[in-house]
């Protein structure tokens, strides 16, 4: 092969593979540009379900008569909230607690002495889960009037619930996503790219708020139970290809 012709070809075969390097990382390049986002998605919801209990205890030195007066008690609570119209199938009662309880003795110089026996401690609590939350509502700022029963009564703040819950959260996960993409392909728009497919989406905290409140978000979510009337709000991150 004459030298003028094998120099030929090597500058030839030299170029093709400078090309085909370009091409590669170029076509590399392409595939790495991604525009990524994320989407939001809210709404606003009433709960549909109230959780609400409160307990009950006797302390006597006789652990018999203890249980027999905290029976008594359970029948009175179960009878006034059966008058104000909480159903049967609402209520929840617990096992009794028992417990006993002693008095520590000290001396003048605070040195323990000894204990005493107090008497028997047996609790019990009742719980109402209701879908009528009106009603329960207002049993809850009434329950005081078994005072006047002789029951010492411990209401505690009723708990908010919503039973759609996992529709509700479908819903938003589905409205995140659309929202993510309008944002992505207003970018690409912007840029002059066109968008392509989904390369990657990750969903991010889901909370649940109450309307008209100071609640902070947190990074494992909030979940509010305290507020009747709520707020629930979902991201989703999505990495998109660009074409």
């Amino acid at each position: 092969m004459k030298p003028y012709v094998k120099t030929i070809l090597i500058c030839f075969t030299a170029l093709l593979g400078v090309s085909m390097l370009a091409g590669a990382y170029k076509y590399k390049f392409r595939a790495q540009e991604t525009i990524s986002v994320t989407g939001l998605a809210a709404t606003d919801f009433t709960s549909d379900q109230i959780v609400w209990s409160g307990n009950y205890s006797r302390k006597m030195m006789d652990l018999k008569m203890a249980y027999v007066q905290l029976k008594a008690d359970e029948q009175s609570i179960r009878t006034y909230l059966l008058e104000k119209g909480v159903q049967e199938s609402e209520l929840i009662f617990s096992a009794v607690g028992i417990e006993k309880e002693y008095n520590t003795r000290y001396d003048s110089e605070g040195r323990t002495l000894g204990t005493d026996f107090t008497g028997y401690k047996l609790m019990q609590s009742v719980t109402v889960d209701s879908r009528n939350i009106d009603k329960v509502e207002k049993i809850s700022r009434e329950i005081t009037e078994l005072i006047q029963r002789g029951i010492e009564f411990n209401s505690t703040q009723p708990s908010y619930y919503y039973s759609k819950l996992s529709e509700l959260k479908i819903d938003l996960l589905a409205k995140a996503s659309a929202d993510a993409k309008e944002r992505a392909q207003t970018i690409a728009t912007n840029s002059g790219s066109d968008l392509g497919k989904i390369k990657k989406a990750t969903m991010g905290v889901f909370q649940i708020t109450g309307q008209n409140s100071n609640e902070d978000y947190s990074y494992g979510g909030v979940f509010n139970t305290i507020s009747r009337n709520k707020t629930a709000s979902i991201t989703i991150r999505v990495d998109f290809a660009v074409d």
